[in-house]
């Protein structure tokens, strides 16, 4: 257990260091650092090697239809109609984290039921798409999402500000 806290809090101080304390501080996204972070740790273990395979891409691991959804964002001036431009964008982790804030501001919703929209929610939709978030998520996903929060529990993940 302590082996996975460790883990988890130097995979997101890795993200930090990559920008995205600079990305999150703008108040009109609706993600948190810290849930970007376990997103992050959940889905992948915020392994950054470049990946695409099984329809997925990128640490996020995001599909082309999600990263459609979230603004088609590109690096530099490359088109989004470049073959290239979904891989590149979702490889890199400020355009990834960027498609995942667009991705939450037009899907973002209360998926379990509690009445707020929070980093539970979030990953629901994460993992299981905008329209798909009250189904059920898996076992793994779900124990490393919440084993990440609860390393961070000093911090108030269920409000976005």
């Amino acid at each position: 257990m302590a082996a996975n806290k460790l883990c988890c809090i130097l995979a997101f101080g890795a993200l930090l260091c990559l920008g995205f304390a600079a990305l999150i501080q703008a108040n009109d996204k609706p993600v948190t650092d810290v849930c970007l972070g376990c997103i992050c740790e959940a889905i992948s273990g915020c392994n950054q090697t470049r990946y695409c395979g099984g329809g997925v891409c990128g640490l996020f691991r995001i599909t082309w239809a999600y990263w459609s959804d979230g603004g088609k964002l590109t690096l530099g001036n490359e088109s989004p109609q470049s073959e290239d431009a979904y891989a590149n964008c979702v490889n890199d982790p400020y355009c990834a984290a960027n498609t995942i804030q667009n991705y939450m501001t037009k899907f973002g919703q209360d998926c379990n039921g509690d009445n707020a929209i929070d980093c539970y929610d979030f990953a629901a939709i994460h993992k299981l798409g905008g329209y798909g978030c009250k189904g059920e998520l898996s076992y793994q996903y779900q124990t490393q999402l919440t084993n990440c929060l609860n390393s961070f529990q000093q911090i108030d993940v269920r409000s976005s500000k």
